[in-house]
């Protein structure tokens, strides 16, 4: 059964010092590998000149998860920045760390905490948004009624994702788990019982 899961409203960045090493961490929601893939390369590219780039993304609620040191010793950046993330219960989001070296070595210790900690402080700066579970349902009715049913689902809690015009209309609706029991006898009322409804895949919505 699908579960929630927590992302990111908005962008955020914060810095740290650690021993005259400068920390800089950006976290922003990304709701795909290619998302999370051209942030990392947009840092990348933001700051050519760091030591470091390290950096760690979640995709979905948990289903692809990445992580990359970017030169430091194995598995004491990108790690424990993936494991913040998850810890945290985050999905959807990517972070990159940037280091600049200040000239002290902190140890593979020193490191770990560096890195998870810098994520995690930066975390600690915004109120994550959660996101549920949600069933895709095509709607189909008359083009007479689709009109008007396409108005109400467009002021409703419920979001259209698209419509297929044929001989009649097939309205595509994101329904909240919370609500397929209620769903479609909403439908009928507006469509007086002419409406066809029909499930389909997973998909995930903020909570309202």
């Amino acid at each position: 059964m699908a579960e929630p899961y927590l992302t990111l409203g908005e962008p955020v960045e914060h810095e740290i010092e650690i021993k005259r090493s400068r920390f800089i961490c950006a976290i922003v929601p990304a709701a795909s590998e290619e998302e999370a893939r051209d942030f990392v390369a947009g840092r990348r590219g933001l700051h050519p000149d760091a030591t470091h780039n390290c950096s760690a993304y979640v995709i979905g609620d948990r289903r692809l998860q990445k992580a990359d040191d970017d030169g430091e010793p194995g598995g004491t950046a990108g790690t424990p920045m993936l494991e913040t993330l998850l810890r945290r219960g985050l999905g959807d989001v990517a972070t990159v760390v940037t280091r600049y070296f200040g000239g002290v070595k902190l140890g593979a210790g020193g490191l770990v905490r560096a890195y998870g900690g810098a994520v995690g402080r930066t975390l600690d700066l915004v109120v994550p948004v959660e996101m549920v579970p949600a069933r895709i349902m095509t709607v189909t009715v008359d083009h007479l009624r689709a009109g008007r049913l396409e108005n109400d689902l467009r002021i409703s809690p419920y979001e259209v994702r698209g419509a297929v015009y044929g001989a009649r209309v097939g309205l595509e609706v994101a329904v909240r788990e919370s609500e397929l029991g209620i769903f479609p006898d909403w439908v009928a009322t507006l469509t007086a019982g002419q409406a066809v409804i029909e499930p389909g895949e997973t998909v995930y919505l903020r909570k309202v």
